[in-house]
């Protein structure tokens, strides 16, 4: 049980870490405030680290629909910063 639990909550806090760097590196390619820019991304680790911590085991019988949707988005995102990096 408890070693379950920690790997929803490892794999959560992956992913968050994961999309927040992508859009971080939008940010950069944006030119936008690099102090509004870590706060924002500091918010958002916390948000999926209490994301992670509380709501793990009341989810855990979606884990296979959040992983994919997770995993899209890091897709999609990444793709996205790619294609402004070399517009811009």
């Amino acid at each position: 049980m408890f070693y379950g639990l920690s790997i929803g909550l490892i794999s959560l806090i992956v992913f968050g870490n994961i999309e927040n760097l992508i859009l971080a590196s939008q940010g950069v390619v944006k030119a936008a405030n690099p102090l509004k820019l870590a706060i924002f991304s500091l918010i958002v680790v916390l948000a999926w680290l209490i994301i992670g911590t509380v709501c793990t085991q009341q989810l855990e019988a979606y884990g296979i629909y959040i992983e994919f949707i997770g995993g899209f988005a890091i897709f999609v995102l990444g793709i996205q910063s790619m294609i402004e990096a070399v517009k811009g």
